[in-house]
């Protein structure tokens, strides 16, 4: 249940291709070995109405929440973060290029007892 909702501000659209970061951090969440193909989902949501520091019109970010499910070690956990925060950061280097851009990344694990899935996709992928 490895869930990246990416949250940006509406002044990125014309800096970062969205659907592009999405399948970067898919990958780069499939690579680390830790995680069933199936379960992975990588979102971004536009964040419309925002206030970023001292509100300079070109303040931008983007706040990534990865839930996963409880089970890995605090070093897999780590070197999960660690790539995915290494990827982005590499990929948007031209935003940190200004001193207006803001990055970071979470690890929340989820209660498996106040969580509910339902899932047709893993049956067709683990059948391969």
């Amino acid at each position: 249940m490895p869930h990246m909702a990416i949250e940006y501000s509406a002044n990125l659209d014309a800096k970062v291709e969205m659907s592009e970061l999405c399948a970067l951090v898919s990958r780069i969440i499939l690579e680390t070995g830790l995680f069933e193909p199936g379960a992975v989902r990588v979102r971004a949501v536009r964040a419309d109405a925002y206030a970023i520091a001292d509100r300079l019109p070109e303040n931008s970010f983007i706040d990534m929440n990865f839930r996963i499910g409880k089970g890995r070690s605090t070093e897999e956990k780590e070197r999960a973060g660690e790539a995915i925060f290494t990827a982005v950061t590499d990929h948007l280097a031209s935003l940190f290029a200004t001193p207006h851009f803001a990055l970071s990344l979470e690890i929340r694990e989820i209660d498996a007892e106040l969580s509910w899935k339902k899932n047709a996709i893993h049956p067709r992928l683990r059948s391969k």
